[in-house]
């Protein structure tokens, strides 16, 4: 495998580490507007452990390409990340395979601090039908990073899926593979007056099954639903209903699935 630092205009690298099973490349420098990490020699279909960034939590994630681009980024487009990443002259990026206990284990089986809005091949993915104004602090990638702040919106912490008051706003996650799952759990911002909050959504199973589940104004504790499913490959969250308050902006910070590989 090797991970590679260079500008899209170029292609010239500024840094670049290789290795068997893991890579580790600790450099010097300062990243600029178009510059991209990229993770090569990747086997597709294994699982992989990534940290792109010192400020950026590591990723247990499956990935199906042999070359992953990582485009580093700036202004608008990072604001959905913690204001120390990515910044100053000293910078890590690591990747190596998975270790069984790992790939074995009971875990959040959503979380993915690496996805990217532009998919790239890489699982657990968050997408949706809408997304606030097309803005980086409203995706639905922020959904799936393990940040739950709640009490406010907008620039990280407080970044979070906006459906931009679209009453039939759907929020997909999609696996990369069939697991089984017996939780599912959600936090939604609570950034009151501000926000709206939902009482009813359903989620959509990839095995054609369907759950609707009740929710009520919460401020920073989870729902938890108990539900489980066995062999599935995607799930999506929809028909939500807003309660009857006056403000239109309920949002999902935060969606955790909790079981094993199949």
């Amino acid at each position: 495998m090797k991970v590679s630092v260079y500008n899209d205009w170029d292609h010239v690298a500024k840094a670049e580490a290789a290795g068997e099973e893991a890579v580790v490349l600790a450099w010097d420098g300062e990243y600029r507007k178009g510059d991209i990490i990229e993770f090569s020699g990747i086997e597709p279909g294994d699982f992989y452990v990534v940290k792109v960034d010192a400020a950026v939590d590591e990723a247990f994630c499956l990935i199906e390409q042999d070359t992953i681009l990582f485009p580093v980024p700036f202004y608008e487009k990072k604001t959905s990340y913690n204001p120390l990443a990515f910044m100053g002259n000293r910078h890590l990026v690591t990747i190596r395979k998975a270790r069984d206990y790992e790939i074995n284990s009971y875990k959040n089986l959503a979380l993915n601090p690496f996805d990217q809005h532009e998919f790239a091949g890489v699982y657990p993915h968050a997408s949706a039908n809408v997304e606030t104004r097309g803005e980086a602090v409203f995706a639905a990638r922020n959904a799936i990073d393990g940040c739950i702040a709640t009490l406010s919106h907008g620039e990280w912490p407080y970044e979070s899926w906006g459906i931009n008051r679209q009453d039939d706003a759907e929020f997909t996650l999609d696996f990369g593979r069939e697991v089984s799952f017996d939780k599912i759990v959600l936090y939604t911002r609570a950034d009151f007056p501000h926000d709206n909050w939902w009482t009813k959504a359903t989620f959509e199973f990839s095995d054609g099954s369907t759950e609707t589940v009740s929710m009520e104004k919460k401020v920073q504790e989870p729902h938890v639903f108990d539900i489980s499913r066995k062999g599935i490959r995607w799930l999506k969250l929809g028909k939500l209903v807003k309660a009857d308050d006056p403000s239109p902006f309920p949002a999902l910070v935060q969606i955790e699935v909790y079981g094993t590989e199949n």
